[in-house]
């Protein structure tokens, strides 16, 4: 095939592509590969275990990676990854991809500094992935990360991410490996410490239906004033993931480990603040989902369908980005301007002096929350909310664009082991108690609300204060 220059007079791109559709694909890919390799400021080292090595292969097959590449490995025999790596109870975690870093880029300043380290930044770019395996559904995932000099004798900063890959088969998971290493490797060798023209820059030449990164991690000198918890708010801003979740500390974490093989109690708010009847309406959903306190017999009874034990159990709050409510106003941590990152970091500092984890996410719609936490656990979900949100989830505009409209609503969030506890209400009027078994919505959704409560989907919760409802705070 003729190559094609990119770069007049310093080189030439040579691709192996199998027809032109998939040059043009990919053709900034290419060219971001080849702006890489061109410049002699940068040389370094790739190390890839579990996908093949498609992102060292877009440095070779473009030309000049001579100029580049120090070192191209891929370990996948697990006794010789060790003896490179350190022993490990697991290959595809942060800690492997920390490790393979640490190693690779030692090795290369090391060896390399004295010969010609005064004019040239070094850098180590690895990943470790579990792509899809032959007749298996599994998850597929990985990290990927580079630690590199931004100017010569410089420290080295890095920059990891995790990431789930989406396509249905290994060879075009490989593909998409591939073209996300070039943007990473160039985005952090080319734009500094302007962390949001990096995350944004991830998916060039990709779409959201082949990957998601899910975490992203700065640190070292070139990232000094970047708080890494804004960092994974904009993956959801912009659009790379569905949603990020912070531990009770605040800290930024992958929602798979999180919520693999767990329970989980939700309830969604803005949370401006948290007030003593988010509390009670938690504390009253726990203590009918929750086991403890119950007599031996019944929950040998019951564990089988209704209670869980605490210990097994993920207790989120939850914000979305996109209001519930038509024509709702946007987060006060958001505006059409971007990100108002102190309001948004006063939010998760408050929240988490609660002792819960966070999640913030994209969904509008309940069904979408619950089809991505379904995702990563196959136990239990109870969603708690108070009777003005259950009246909004029985509201048929909020489903107007849907073709089976509130029915196909929900159709599609029954479809998954989930209930509702529903925190009962004051009537403004008469000062009498709704609970959800008295409940009223329109009369066109009753019946449907009625039948979705008989069948157990709906359940009132029982153990709340109802000083609070008389004299407490709006949820």
């Amino acid at each position: 095939m003729e190559s094609r220059p990119l770069v007049p007079g310093r080189g030439s791109l040579r691709t192996r592509a199998q027809d032109q559709d998939a040059e043009q694909t990919y053709k900034r890919t290419a060219e971001k590969a080849l702006e890489v390799n061109l410049n002699p400021l940068w040389y370094g080292t790739f190390a890839e275990i579990g996908a093949g090595q498609e992102v060292a292969r877009w440095f070779f097959r473009v030309g000049a990676a001579a100029g580049t590449i120090a070192k191209s490995v891929s370990a996948y025999d697990m006794t010789i990854s060790d003896s490179m790596y350190g022993a490990s109870e697991r290959y595809v975690t942060r800690e492997r991809v920390a490790a393979m870093l640490d190693y690779e880029y030692l090795q290369c300043d090391l060896t390399l500094r004295k010969q010609r380290g005064a004019d040239t930044a070094f850098f180590a770019f690895s990943d470790t992935v579990v792509a899809k395996a032959f007749g298996r559904d599994n998850e597929c995932h990985g990290w990927l990360g580079i630690k590199y000099q931004d100017s010569p004798r410089s420290q080295p900063s890095s920059i990891m991410i995790h990431i789930r890959m989406l396509d249905s088969t290994a060879q075009l998971q490989q593909e998409a490996l591939g073209v996300l290493g070039v943007n990473f490797i160039h985005a952090a060798l080319t734009m500094g410490s302007d962390t949001s023209k990096i995350i944004s820059s991830l998916f060039s030449d990709l779409t959201r239906s082949r990957m998601q990164v899910d975490l992203i991690d700065f640190s070292g000198p070139a990232f000094k004033d970047t708080d890494n918890r804004v960092a994974a708010l904009r993956l959801v801003q912009l659009g790379l993931t569905d949603a990020a979740l912070f531990d009770p500390a605040g800290a930024p974490r992958i929602p798979m480990e999180v919520l693999y093989k767990k329970n989980v109690l939700l309830t969604r708010g803005r949370f401006r603040p948290f007030t003593s009847l988010h509390n009670d309406m938690l504390m009253g959903a726990a203590s009918q989902y929750f086991c403890e306190g119950q007599e031996e017999e019944e929950v040998v009874s019951l564990q089988n369908d209704e209670c869980v034990f605490r210990e097994d159990t993920i207790v989120l709050l939850e914000m979305t980005t996109r209001d519930m409510m038509e024509g709702g106003d946007l987060l006060d941590w958001t505006s059409d301007k971007g990100i108002q990152e102190d309001a948004f970091l006063q939010r998760i500092e408050a929240l988490s002096t609660m002792g819960y984890s966070v999640m913030i996410s994209s969904f509008r719609r309940f069904f979408a929350l619950a089809a991505y936490i379904s995702t990563f656990t196959r136990q239990s979900i109870v969603l708690a909310m108070g009777i003005p949100s259950l009246a909004r989830l029985f509201d048929e505009n909020f489903y107007s664009d849907l073709n089976g409209g509130i029915l196909e609503g929900f159709g599609r969030l029954l479809r998954f082991n989930l209930k509702i506890y529903v925190y009962p209400t004051l009537d403004e009027k008469t000062g009498q108690l709704i609970t959800a078994k008295n409940c009223k919505v329109e009369p066109s959704v009753q019946l449907l609300y009625d039948y979705i409560l008989s069948r157990g989907t709906i359940v009132s919760i029982n153990d709340f204060d109802e000083r609070l409802l008389r004299h407490g705070d709006h949820l």
